[in-house]
């Protein structure tokens, strides 16, 4: 059995056994449920991607994709992605990794965030000013992994930090996504990014998110097809009904491109491994992931809610704790509009002559 195998069973025997729907309820409530948390921990997820010397596994992308499917499977309320890839950048950079799960922020995209001073002397590190929208648990995340526009990485500490102020929000799936403000919050340390990736937040964070949609669009997929072979109308399921059964296949097909994109992506990353790819490739395939996973929900969700006809939309039925988590992670680290743009006005700049040459390299 191949570590990823392992990685996967374990995952997936947590996660079934754990979460359930008085979980994600709380979650949506504010809490965070610290018992599954610790179990988290105690399993070595948190740290699949970071470097050996800062207790983690340095494993690659691959191996911890079935975790980050998992979250979306089973519909996990942890920020373990945030800090499955905070950890990796920390740890890559040399910084000691605060304890408690810790959240994600790139500087220039959805904030105002600038760097307030840099001091010296005696002071010897930064702080920054600025509103930050939207930002993955950071009420309950112990420091954020900041990816600053000149090139460099900070660890900025959350909790009873001066300067730090906090209004509680929620993303559309109900789950924190917090408003920061930042006036002259010093971070706890600074580095050169130490990945051959730009704005590896954005980056990463885009691969994480797209791992985790084909997740959930895996698990409404599933939800879709049982509920047409359950509900009977006019004396048969509604299921055997051809133009619903060219739906659901549309769906099917767009669930297995999104996956299949998702894996390049985790197969592109840059991690804490001897053999890590050196990122080249990384970018154009974290857009290609995040872009096919958001088409894929954005279709997905409306074929799933129209299968399901109105008790799709009741809160005690399942779907919504997997649509709505679709809606809301197809907005963050990137909207699908906002990587086409990108890959397309590169596309334009290699002209006709690149095209192809960029596509079969993954690089434009």
């Amino acid at each position: 059995m191949t570590t990823e195998q392992l990685i996967a069973d374990s995952a997936a025997r947590l996660f079934a056994e754990q979460v359930d729907k008085g979980l994600r309820e709380r979650a949506e409530a504010g809490m965070l449920d610290a018992a599954l948390w610790q179990r988290v921990v105690d399993g070595g997820f948190p740290l699949l991607l970071a470097t050996e010397a800062a207790g983690g596994y340095a494993l690659g992308w691959s191996a911890a994709f079935p975790v980050l499917h998992g979250l979306g499977h089973w519909q996990v309320p942890l920020p373990l992605a945030e800090t499955m890839v905070a950890a990796l950048l920390a740890s890559r950079a040399g910084f000691d990794l605060p304890p408690g799960p810790l959240t994600l922020i790139e500087q220039g995209q959805g904030n105002t965030i600038t760097i307030a001073r840099e001091a010296t002397g005696l002071d010897g590190t930064l702080a920054l000013d600025g509103l930050a929208d939207g930002v993955p648990w950071a009420r309950h995340a112990s420091a954020a992994l900041v990816s600053l526009a000149d090139g460099r990485i900070a660890l900025l500490p959350l909790q009873g930090q001066r300067g730090v102020s906090l209004q509680p929000r929620s993303n559309l799936a109900g789950l924190p996504a917090d408003s920061l403000r930042l006036q002259g919050a010093r971070v706890a340390a600074v580095a050169p990014n130490p990945l051959p990736v730009a704005q590896p937040v954005w980056t990463l964070g885009a691969v994480a998110r797209s791992a985790m949609m084909v997740g959930a669009l895996e698990s409404t997929l599933a939800q879709s097809v049982r509920y047409a072979g359950e509900r009977v109308q006019f004396g048969k399921p509604i299921g055997a009904n051809q133009a619903i059964q060219q739906q659901l296949a549309l769906m099917a097909g767009d669930v297995a491109a999104a996956r299949m994109a998702a894996r390049v992506a985790a197969a592109d990353a840059p991690d804490a491994s001897p053999g890590s790819p050196d990122g080249r490739a990384t970018r154009f395939s974290a857009a290609v992931a995040k872009l096919r996973a958001g088409e894929a929900a954005t279709r997905g969700n409306a074929i799933a809610h129209q299968v399901h006809g109105a008790i799709g939309f009741t809160h005690e039925h399942a779907l919504h704790w997997a649509t709505r988590r679709l809606w809301a992670w197809r907005e963050e680290f990137g909207t699908e509009s906002h990587w086409a743009l990108e890959l397309g006005r590169a596309a334009i700049a290699a002209r006709a002559s690149g095209f192809w040459p960029a596509m079969t390299r993954k690089h434009f």
